[in-house]
């Protein structure tokens, strides 16, 4: 038993690379689209891009102040639940997030950019590219996506920090 047993390992070895093989074509697209929304700069880094997948799938959840999980989230809560998942810890508030994390004279995507009046942040957002960024834009809505070239966003943006490789 132990000589035909054999066979089926190597058929089930090859079928688990032949699958994985597969799932690496699927993935290349991905890539090259992250590349594109990255300006024609290098590849985001993976912890980039962990960040862009988990604000995509956020998408939706409702605003709830102070909330920081699938269930409900603030603009701040929405930054620190899909960099968590990333692996990297941030502050819990946008003040905090704006005063400690690393400032970016360029956002690139999966940064963050801070909103406020006088030098006080007090919204915050993913940028995503291409003038676009995720946020959980207050009580009453759900996290979506704008454009950064309407206004409101150009008048009260305070800049970008980056603590993603």
């Amino acid at each position: 038993m132990t000589g035909s047993a054999r066979p089926w390992r190597r058929l089930r070895a090859g079928s688990v690379l032949l699958m994985t093989l597969w799932l690496a074509g699927c993935a290349g697209p991905q890539m090259r689209m992250a590349d594109l929304e990255n300006g024609g700069r290098a590849p985001l880094s993976i912890e980039r891009a962990m960040i862009l997948a988990n604000a995509r799938q956020a998408l939706g959840i409702p605003y709830v102040y102070g909330g920081d999980s699938p269930d409900g989230v603030d603009c701040s809560g929405l930054v620190q639940m899909t960099y968590r998942t990333a692996g990297i810890p941030v502050p819990r508030t946008a003040e905090q997030q704006y005063e400690r994390l690393p400032e970016r004279d360029a956002a690139r995507p999966g940064d963050l950019l801070f909103f406020g009046s006088g030098s006080r942040a007090t919204h915050v957002g993913i940028y995503l590219g291409r003038q676009r960024m995720i946020h959980a834009p207050g009580r009453g809505r759900e996290v979506t996506t704008t454009s950064l070239d309407l206004d409101y966003w150009r008048e009260h943006y305070l800049g970008a920090a980056g603590p993603a490789p």
